[in-house]
């Protein structure tokens, strides 16, 4: 398993779940991740880093 960082773009937000599309790697896959486990402040457009099995929102 790869575990080094990933980043990621807000894509949409879908209820509870955000759409999160990479921008490191660029793929036509979408992740969905629970709200609960992204920072607060979060919107469509944010920037995000995942490392360390945690996301933390870039500026």
């Amino acid at each position: 398993m790869d575990m080094s960082p990933k980043e990621y773009v807000v894509a949409q937000i879908v209820g509870d779940y955000a759409m999160l599309r990479r921008t490191d790697a660029p793929s036509d896959q979408m992740n969905q991740v629970a709200l609960a486990l992204l920072p607060d402040g979060l919107e469509v457009g944010s920037c995000l880093r995942w490392e360390l099995f945690a996301y933390t929102l870039l500026d």
